[in-house]
């Protein structure tokens, strides 16, 4: 009979919520390389590539891949003959190694967990607690599941009751577009079908958690129903043309997931769950010898891709001297280098920017003609002057937009994915623009920040407006001043190059 020790449980979890923060699935890593090989549009393979580099500079420097560490998940199959030697519950036990991973002082990663989240928001400083899925299976040792899921994949998710005589892909289809960018694509797609709600959704989570397989499928052919649903929607999500990043491209996902249950006869409960391009998880077993022992990938078997700044094709711009009329000359698709200084700012700042100036109070910083960054970096270690602070998804600031390009003197944002019709209507209306910034880079974007330091707003932490200075930030013209966004035009264009999916046009 095995007996599980607890600080062999702990420092197991915690481990593997450390390495997970550094270390692509190499079957990820290799099949967005194949990716990368493949694409032909250049803007979306320039963004893999930064993707790519930004996994390689992770896995050196044992940073995080994203500055978004995740909410930790956490599966669980217990052998029914499996005893424990604890103090605490299994549950503590999971939260305690949780507790260390998010802590650990060579490594910090960011808290972004809050608790009574329709209420105060008081975020828990530690990321507990996790998400735990509990089963109890035959045998004698323990299986465990790692993963930690980024917010703004997470806030994509979808599910929907059809009736018994829909059809699954054609919802799929015909969802996935209303999902914009913000899971960072290319990713995973993950499926659940059957059962009740709630088992559809516990479904496509867990099906996000096996490897990369989707040629191997192909070669050999689909053998079940489920099977053939993989193999149909990943050819006909990629022809949708979405692409890397949500800019127009040949693969949105490098892999479809779908795993079924029996349902009652009156339903047909479909789930949807996409994993970003920080895809993180880790798979260990413990049978009582110690703890887990988890491989140290080899820096020789990522893709040999390492983006570098097109000096030819891109252009340099200062913010420290940033005009309306240099904002408004900016095209779309136009890649830019940014210098100088640059504001941050997300969610609660904006919300608190808002709360301020109806009351007619001064806010803490003057935003006239500054470009505004949304981000919410990790905390720095050693010598860094700033954790990995990469993108967080633009369409949640969309509310305040109008009230911070015409109250606050801001002239350009930055930030993932695409912004909604209300947003890009301020855009044009002001003659701003809008800079999309690679989501899955952040370590990457994190060296090109040469200080930083709190200018508003400490008590909230990693939302608190932070005075970054830049050199050589990457970003692309996303939507310009006359409001056309290359979110909407990118995707259209290559889904009509593919050709396998009628255009729709409005």
């Amino acid at each position: 009979m095995t007996t599980i020790r607890q600080e062999d449980f702990i420092q197991s979890v915690a481990d593997a919520f450390q390495y997970i923060s550094y270390y692509h699935p190499l079957d990820y890593v290799k099949a967005l390389g194949e990716a990368y090989e493949r694409e032909e549009n250049p803007a979306a393979k320039d963004a893999i590539a930064q993707i790519l580099t930004n996994s390689r500079m992770s896995a050196e420097g044992k940073r995080p891949i994203c500055q978004d560490t995740g909410i930790a998940t956490v599966f669980l199959k217990v052998g029914m003959h499996v005893r424990w030697d604890a103090t605490l519950n299994v549950t503590d036990m999971i939260n305690e190694g949780v507790k260390r991973a998010y802590n650990h002082p060579d490594n910090k990663l960011r808290a972004s967990v809050l608790a009574d989240p329709a209420g105060k928001r008081i975020n828990t400083k530690d990321n507990t607690p996790a998400v735990i899925h509990y089963e109890i299976v035959d045998g004698d040792h323990l299986e465990v599941i790692c993963a930690a899921k980024g917010g703004g994949s997470e806030a994509k998710s979808k599910m929907a009751m059809l009736n018994p005589s829909d059809s699954v892909v054609d919802w799929i289809i015909k969802t996935i577009p209303s999902m914009g960018a913000g899971w960072c694509p290319p990713g995973i797609l993950g499926v659940g079908i059957g059962g009740t709600p709630e088992k559809a959704m516990l479904l496509a989570k867990e099906s996000l958690m096996a490897p990369v397989d989707i040629h191997e499928l192909k070669a050999r052919g689909a053998k079940t129903r489920a099977e053939e649903l993989r193999l149909e929607l990943f050819e006909k999500v990629n022809a949708l043309g979405i692409g890397a990043q949500g800019l127009g491209g040949l693969t949105t996902v490098v892999d479809v997931k779908v795993l079924d249950y029996p349902t009652h006869a009156a339903n047909l409960p479909v789930a949807m769950i996409p994993n970003c391009a920080a895809t993180r998880h880790v798979h260990f077993h413990l049978d009582g010898s110690g703890p887990a022992v988890l491989p140290t990938p080899r820096l020789e078997d990522w893709p040999k891709v390492t983006w570098k700044a097109n000096l030819e094709t891109s252009k340099r711009v200062d913010l420290n001297t940033l005009t309306k009329e240099e904002v408004a000359s900016w095209k779309p698709g136009q890649t830019l280098l940014l210098n100088g200084k640059m504001l941050t700012g997300r969610d609660a700042a904006h919300k608190r920017i808002a709360d301020m100036l109806a009351k007619g109070e001064k806010l803490p910083v003057d935003f006239t003609n500054r470009a505004i960054y949304y981000v919410g970096p990790v905390d720095p270690v050693r010598d860094e002057v700033v954790g990995p602070a990469g993108p967080t998804t633009a369409t949640r600031m969309d509310k305040f937009t109008e009230m911070m390009l015409a109250q606050t003197g801001l002239i350009t944002m930055i930030g993932k994915s695409e912004r909604g019709p209300t947003a890009i209507e301020s855009i044009k209306k002001h003659k701003s623009a809008y800079l999309m910034a690679v989501g899955g880079a952040a370590y990457l974007v994190a060296k090109a920040i040469r200080s930083a330091k709190v200018v508003g707003f400490e008590d909230l932490g990693m939302e608190a407006i932070y005075e970054f200075e830049v050199q050589d930030m990457p970003v692309t013209v996303a939507v310009d001043s006359q409001g056309t966004s290359v979110h909407e035009t990118g995707p259209k264009l290559w889904q009509a190059k593919i050709g396998k999916i009628p255009v729709v046009t409005a």
